[in-house]
């Protein structure tokens, strides 16, 4: 079975990053799927569908772009993923740039660059 996966992203600036990555999860060999969970309003419940959403995921996938570290929607949602104890990497949006973390981001937290091989093994777990 799949593992379900979370994608938090910039929405103003990485959506189409994350439509790249559900078109990724479509390939025949894929090991994960992604529902698309994204919260397209603010409401004063959001952080609460947020974490949701977050629990019923296997992992969490933050696409790190040129802004993400202003985006606080990502940072809420990382933090959430850390709270949970659910499994979460970093993956840097665009190929010549390196992404810019979450405020909440560990120290110790690697930006992977993305490729086919490197999805496949974060997701099954591996680093």
């Amino acid at each position: 079975m799949p593992k379900r996966v979370f994608v938090s992203f910039d929405y103003d600036y990485d959506k189409t990053l994350k439509d790249f990555l559900i078109g990724q999860a479509k390939n025949p060999d894929s090991p994960f799927e992604v529902h698309d969970w994204s919260i397209k309003e603010a409401s004063p419940d959001w952080k609460v569908k947020a974490r949701a959403r977050i629990r019923a995921s296997d992992a969490v996938v933050v696409i790190c772009g040129e802004h993400t570290d202003a985006a606080t929607g990502v940072a809420i949602e990382l933090k959430i993923a850390q709270e949970e104890g659910i499994d979460y990497f970093l993956l840097n949006g665009y190929s010549g740039q390196t992404g810019k973390k979450p405020t909440t981001a560990k120290t110790s937290d690697k930006i992977y660059k993305w490729t086919w091989e490197n999805l496949k093994t974060l997701i099954g777990g591996g680093r």
